[in-house]
């Protein structure tokens, strides 16, 4: 696994482009960033010193170094570039012989400000302001505010700016992640409803159509028949309009019309069922989670249990549901997991398992 350098929060554009595919984007980078070099080619050939010249292109050179490439580095090596621009800087500086040149050392500032974690950046740049102030005190005498402006502003302007970049850039990819992540949480809603009104409609479904075939089977009521035939279209165009419900964020379950529903289900699953009659003791807050897991438990109970009896307990703040069925307890599946987390919303809490008489009881809660 590659090793993560002393930045850990940024991104500089530069870096991105500059690893594209396109070459001319990475050529009109390098053309951006030489553009700043002119300034400093320019202070070194006036000089007329053809040391400081030569020195200057190792500075510019060491910089775009930085830059460029220099996220990539590990961070001993960024600490040692760092350093490099700082002594080339200083030596620029003390070669010209005048304290108010350093403004060159902004360049090595801006390149530690992309290099180094923001403290150390700040620390840096108040040492090389008191320097500076310190030199021009010695070398005039005296230090007035032009001169205190001018260093502050050669030194701690450039490494504000990149620190106020990288700040932008944070909020960033700040941003992508919370857009990532919400995208993530809506395709898991989407799954977790999808799976709990289908999970539930399709059992009722099956049962329902399975009652009519063991009717028309053996010759019994065809009208009866016929009534559940009717059920199972009515079913699934409402599993069709509560699909496009789910998909658009705007289905809200009710306690009292899954109570209605499960009936339906458990009597043509041909399960006695023991339900309750009201809902209105059920605080607002909790009746949409305890739809959730009416729904679910009693589906599971329908499709897996082999039971031939249900009950449902609802009280203030819970909901038991209890079969008299195989009780063998599984692995959570997406429809737990899916209860677990709408309850979590709530405060709640869900337990699930077999039942010491037999039986499986599922049980939803908040203290």
């Amino acid at each position: 696994m590659r090793r993560r350098g002393l930045i850990r929060d940024t991104a500089w554009p530069v870096w991105s482009v500059a690893r594209s595919q396109s070459r001319w984007a990475t050529a009109r980078v390098i053309a951006v960033l030489a553009l700043f070099l002119v300034w400093l080619f320019y202070e070194a050939a006036r000089a007329g010193s053809a040391l400081m010249v030569a020195l200057a292109v190792v500075y510019g050179g060491c910089w775009l170094l930085a830059m460029l490439l220099g996220i990539a580095l590990r961070p001993a090596h960024r600490l040692v570039l760092a350093g490099v621009l700082l002594v080339l800087g200083a030596a620029l500086v003390v070669l010209r012989g005048d304290p108010a040149a350093i403004g060159v050392l902004a360049y090595a500032l801006t390149a530690v400000a992309w290099l180094l974690p923001s403290q150390w950046v700040l620390l840096v740049a108040a040492a090389v302001t008191a320097a500076g102030l310190a030199a021009t005190w010695i070398a005039r005498g005296s230090l007035g505010w032009t001169e205190i402006l001018g260093t502050v502003g050669g030194t701690v302007t450039p490494a504000v700016v990149i620190l106020l970049v990288r700040l932008l850039v944070q909020l960033g990819r700040a941003q992508e992640e919370i857009e990532t992540l919400a995208a993530a949480a809506e395709r898991a809603r989407l799954a977790r409803d999808l799976h709990d009104v289908l999970g539930h409609t399709l059992t009722t479904v099956t049962a329902k159509t399975g009652l009519a075939r063991r009717l028309l089977e053996r010759g019994g009521d065809r009208e009866q028949a016929l009534a559940e035939l009717r059920d199972v279209e009515r079913l699934s165009r409402e599993a069709h309009t509560e699909i496009r419900a789910t998909v658009s964020g705007y289905r809200r379950p009710a306690l009292s019309v899954e109570l209605g529903g499960v009936r339906v289900a458990l009597r043509a699953a041909g399960i006695s069922a023991t339900l309750p009659t009201a809902v209105d003791h059920v605080p607002a807050d909790l009746r949409e989670p305890f739809a959730y897991v009416l729904r679910e438990g009693v589906t599971n109970v329908i499709r897996h249990s082999g039971a031939t009896r249900c009950e449902v307990q609802l009280g203030d703040s819970s909901l038991e549901i209890r079969d008299n069925g195989r009780g063998s307890e599984a692995a959570p599946g997406n429809g737990l997991s899916g209860l677990e987390e709408r309850l979590h919303a709530v405060n709640g809490t869900l337990q699930a398992g077999p039942l010491p008489q037999g039986g499986f009881r599922l049980r939803a809660s908040r203290p």
